[in-house]
């Protein structure tokens, strides 16, 4: 693994499955905007907002997994800004009180993203990444 995890090869795996994951969820979340809030027990703006961010970030992670070495910097972000969102779902669940469906969504993007970015931090110990650049 020490050797995989050390190429750029698998810091760009990480990178598509990160746009994979947030291109599914947003695109469902602006699918059934109608639906999730009633299921979800979250507000409609909240889950459009965080949709419509999804894509955009999605966007983002898949331009970076398409250069033949992830630039190191914007690695960095993703992972924490992957941190973030896991935080952001816990202060969603604590202060919103969503229905058990609604956790159960907000828990799986939160484990998807803390292993995302774990995934991102290890790619980047392991020198996966362009030299060190501001965000290039």
């Amino acid at each position: 693994m020490s050797t995989f995890a050390s190429s750029p090869r698998f810091l760009r795996g990480v990178l598509w499955a990160d746009a994979a994951s947030c291109l599914a969820t947003g695109t469902l979340q602006l699918s059934a905007i109608d639906a999730l809030p009633r299921l979800f027990g979250l507000p409609q703006t909240l889950l459009l907002d965080s949709g419509i961010f999804l894509v955009a970030y999605a966007l983002m992670a898949a331009w970076a997994a398409t250069r033949e070495v992830p630039p190191r910097g914007w690695v960095a972000l993703f992972a924490i800004g992957n941190v973030a969102w896991a935080i952001g779902c816990a202060a969603v669940v604590a202060l919103l009180q969503p229905t058990a469906l609604g956790i159960a969504w907000i828990a799986a993007q939160a484990v998807a993203v803390l292993v995302l970015a774990d995934l991102q931090w290890m790619g980047l110990r392991r020198g996966a990444a362009t030299p060190r650049t501001a965000l290039g």
